[in-house]
């Protein structure tokens, strides 16, 4: 019975194996890949930077097997592209780059990160010298540090055995020394480029020398020859509040603003109680660091400390005469906080060589904006003070001396040689009295006490001079 029992519980248990087997193999397995593209086809600026971090992270949420980024460009700053490339080298996923045309400059670092390189013929990838805004080519201490994030980020990509004159060596997968090539035309390579050039690679070139993964017209082009034939795009859509910050974010749109706001307090502090230009100003200020805090650039202290700045500009001038310590304090302040509410606050945790160079770009657009903006402000108030077109900002009209018009009072001049009385200390200006009427005074002869008789000797220039009797 025990045997009967046993050969059906197995005969039950081999069915149910089988069923489920059978269940599971009806079952279909979702192959398909997720590739989700990101296009980088402009000016690697902050809106780049902005774009590139929000495809990630809906790459991410969509649990994306490989993210691809669309390129197009020739160049950029250089913070902004040393931030993708530390995200790239930072992905979990899988980062390609597909060089649709060129990947110049700033475009060659990003391209460098990622795990795979695919350009269209008669594409181009290299020239990475980091140049100035009117492209000639900066000191060499910033050169030293884009030829270390170059070789770094080759470095990066690691090593793979490779077969040379039989024997099996470990080579880098990509040549830290082609990439420093990219940025130093000094560095010399035998059989890829000579001293004093350069390097720039072309679609055969960079397959040639480890440089990209093969070449492809198309998107679609490059799954073809990866054997990729399932898959699904999904591809970074920027919002219309994304296009509007990368906008405001802008060196070029925050240098305007920050002259926006010196413009707007300097014809405020020349035109009497509170009107246009400094609403202006407080607009502009607004609309410089609400893009800035809602990319988490500025910080709460850094709106602060250019508040606190602007305060200390306010006591100086409406509180304490001169120009000194509290005013330069003010103006050191409000350079720091517009400075570093432009600069990524990663930067001050970041240990790379060279890291602090980052600083030196928002630091010359703030002050470039700066002192433009109160040159611009001081010419331009003068223009508007003599235009026609605006005739009621000043008073053109002449008072002359034939018309009865004169600038002192000429009753003053009948005082010369009277006596009166001292109202207050002379030391040496003071107040005096002469036939019931006081005047104003200056002792020829220094200190006078209140109360002592006194004599006016002459009169200059409407002041009259007195002297103790």
């Amino acid at each position: 019975m025990r045997t009967v029992v046993y050969i059906f519980c197995v005969a039950l248990l081999s069915c149910v194996t089988f069923a489920t087997s059978a269940t599971n193999d009806s079952i279909p397995q979702d192959s398909s890949k997720l590739v989700y593209k990101i296009n980088i086809k402009e000016n690697i600026m902050p809106a780049a930077w902005r774009q590139v971090q929000s495809g990630f992270e809906e790459a991410s949420q969509q649990n994306a097997d490989i993210v691809l980024i669309h390129m197009n460009t020739y160049g950029g700053m250089v913070d902004m592209a040393d931030s993708i490339r530390t995200k790239i080298l930072n992905s979990p996923i899988p980062v390609w780059v597909f060089i649709d045309n060129q990947a110049a400059s700033a475009g060659a670092l990003i391209s460098i990160a990622c795990d795979s390189i695919y350009m269209r013929k008669g594409a181009s990838i290299g020239a990475a010298t980091v140049v100035d805004q009117s492209g000639n080519v900066v000191p060499d201490k910033f050169q030293s540090f884009m030829r270390s994030t170059m070789r770094a980020t080759a470095e990066a990509q690691g090593k793979v055995w490779k077969v040379e004159n039989g024997d099996s060596v470990e080579v880098w997968r990509r040549d830290p020394r082609i990439a420093e090539a990219m940025v130093d035309p000094s560095v010399y390579i035998e059989g890829i480029i000579d001293t004093g050039k350069v390097l720039t690679f072309t679609t055969e070139e960079a397959l040639r020398f480890g440089y990209c993964e093969g070449k492809a017209e198309s998107v679609s082009e490059i799954f073809q020859i990866t054997g990729i034939e399932d898959y699904t795009i999904a591809e970074f859509k920027p919002t219309f509040l994304d296009r509007i910050i990368g906008l405001l974010t802008n060196p070029v749109v925050s240098g305007i603003l920050i002259m926006v706001i010196v413009g707007g307090i300097y014809f405020e502090l020349q035109t009497p109680g509170v009107g246009f230009p400094l609403a202006a100003a407080i607009l502009a200020a607004v609309i410089y660091f609400a893009p800035l805090y809602l990319e988490g650039l500025a910080q709460h202290y850094e709106v602060i400390i250019f508040i606190i700045g602007l305060a200390l500009i306010a006591v100086e001038i409406f509180a304490i005469p001169g120009f000194g310590v509290t005013g330069i304090s003010g103006i050191i302040l409000v350079i720091i906080g517009l400075t570093l509410a432009m600069i990524d606050n990663d930067i001050f945790r970041n240990t790379r060589p060279f890291s602090w160079i980052e600083i030196l770009r928002p630091l010359v657009v703030v002050s470039v904006s700066l002192f433009t903006g109160l040159i611009a402000s001081i010419v331009l108030s003068r223009r508007l003070i003599t235009s026609p077109t605006f005739p009621g900002l000043a008073l053109n009209s002449s008072l002359t001396k034939e018309e009865g018009y004169v600038g002192i009072d000429t009753h003053q001049k009948d005082m010369v040689g009277k006596e009166g009385v001292a109202q207050t200390v002379l030391r040496p200006s003071g107040k005096v009295e002469i036939e019931n009427e006081i005047f104003d005074a200056v002792s020829e002869e220094g200190y006078i006490d209140k109360g002592k008789k006194v004599r006016v000797v002459k009169d200059e220039a409407g002041q009259i001079y007195v002297m103790e009797v």
